[in-house]
């Protein structure tokens, strides 16, 4: 056991699996200096750094002075790939990606092969997860226009939502049937998180620019063809249909100016009926990024323009949208490099999520404490999480520690998806993640794994 000694001693002994100390704790609209015991996967102590450490004994104390802790992310929106896609992708993979990246929890989309749209699938992911995932995990149960059955006998406490594909090209979990539509936010138990594009809409754009274009379509007409017109009449949709019932809506990665005025800032996020997700890609790219990096930024809904991009974050700022994650959805290089009309849409983003957000924060666009607020404690809200996204004594010990001034540049060498690439290659953060705890467990380490604990089903108090 190690001992900390100081000058006077202000507080009981205690002990320790793990002592953080000198850290800068970003937590609750605070930056403040503190050490962090944990024990049995647990904050056990949040200590001042006015405190003295005399009588604590830990079985480790690492140091973390001139570094930043932050509350582990909690990306509300993944897609992980398995089972039956995972040339693209793993649970295991992807999942070691996250850490890396500072993100403690996710929640993975349904749309695998075969598709979670029963409860015997969905289970199985679960199971999954718990043998491979090094972060913690949760897993939506899919829509289609026939399984209304299987979505109401979920337990709300074991599932973070119910999905939606209101109008994605997603083979029978596209929901496109009024009746099954309105049954779904009826009667629906739980969070219905929703894609929203009008499929005729898009079919009727791309019709048009093929009969322009035959198969050379330019990716750059992605944003017109995935079309403003098709998001925001599609989340007006998913919006009535929420107020009609009083169901818990949440509308997932807003790409339009016009979809943010959708959305209110006139109450606490726990009180709000309907909210609203932004995503990386569409807060950091705009159109006129097709011309270099083409499909790569190819995502559904597609990316717009700066306008949109500039309006979508003025929303996340304001409340108006309320949490940032990523949509995380690999391709392979090869499928990516197909002509437009044929490459599939997604991109891997979760091991630079927390990065992309801190050059945000050194370009003076937002704050330290709002970056907790939107990736951390307001999923955990939102979904209502037991015991995650703050820290908190008593609260399991996930935490995401920064080097606000380290930086590195993206590149194969050190990308972690199974896919191999990154839409942000080349590119140089001002910021790295040195260390990742899950459930107390000192998962990742300046770029060594430590894989002997596995990560643990989200649970939600409902």
């Amino acid at each position: 056991m190690v001992g900390i000694n100081a000058d006077i001693c202000t507080m009981q002994a205690i002990t320790a699996d793990i002592l953080l100390t000198n850290a800068h704790v970003v937590n609750e609209g605070a930056v403040f200096k503190a050490h962090i015991a944990i024990e049995g996967g647990l904050i056990k102590k949040i200590i001042s750094a006015d405190d003295n450490l005399q009588d604590i004994q830990a079985k480790e104390v690492l140091n973390l002075d001139g570094l930043h802790i932050f509350p582990g992310v909690i990306d509300d929106q993944v897609h992980f790939r398995e089972p039956g896609l995972t040339h693209k992708g793993e649970l295991y993979t992807e999942a070691k990606a996250a850490v890396a990246g500072g993100v403690t929890s996710y929640m993975e989309m349904p749309n695998t092969v075969p598709g979670a749209v029963t409860n015997v699938l969905l289970e199985q992911k679960y199971s999954r997860a718990s043998e491979v995932s090094l972060a913690n995990y949760s897993f939506y149960m899919g829509t289609t226009n026939s399984n209304i059955d299987e979505v109401t006998s979920i337990d709300p406490r074991k599932v973070c939502g119910i999905k939606i594909f209101m109008g994605s090209s997603t083979g029978d979990m596209l929901v496109d049937n009024p009746e099954a539509l309105d049954n779904i936010f009826k009667h629906g138990k739980t969070l219905i998180a929703t894609h929203c594009e009008v499929d005729p809409e898009i079919k009727k754009s791309l019709t048009h620019f093929r009969h322009i274009y035959g198969d050379d379509v330019p990716a750059w007409y992605h944003p017109y063809i995935r079309s403003r017109e098709a998001c925001y009449g599609s989340s007006t949709y998913a919006f009535e249909l929420a107020q009609k019932h009083n169901a818990r809506l949440h509308i997932l990665h807003i790409s339009t100016a016009e979809e943010t005025m959708l959305f209110s800032n006139d109450k606490p996020l726990a009180e709000k009926r309907i909210t609203a997700e932004a995503c990386i890609h569409h807060l950091w790219f705009s159109e006129a990024d097709y011309k270099t990096k083409g499909n790569y930024i190819k995502w559904n809904p597609a990316v717009k323009s700066a306008y949109d991009r500039d309006a979508i974050f003025a929303a996340v700022l304001d409340n108006r949208i309320d949490v940032i994650a990523t949509d995380h959805a690999p391709h392979t290089i090869e499928e990516k490099n197909k002509p437009y009309i044929d490459a599939p849409s997604g991109g891997p983003l979760i091991q630079h999520t927390l990065n992309a957000m801190l050059d945000f924060y050194h370009a003076g666009k937002i704050s330290l404490e709002r970056i907790a607020e939107k990736m951390s404690h307001n999923p955990a809200i939102l979904f209502e999480v037991e015991k995650r996204g703050f820290i908190r004594e008593g609260y399991f010990a996930d935490l995401a520690v920064v080097n606000l001034n380290a930086p590195w540049t993206v590149d194969k060498s050190n990308l972690l998806y199974k896919c191999g690439w990154s839409p942000f290659e080349g590119h140089t953060f001002k910021a790295a993640v040195q260390h990742t705890f899950v459930n107390g467990n000192h998962v990742y380490n300046k770029g060594t794994f430590n894989e002997d604990s596995r990560g643990m089903r989200l649970t939600f108090n409902r």
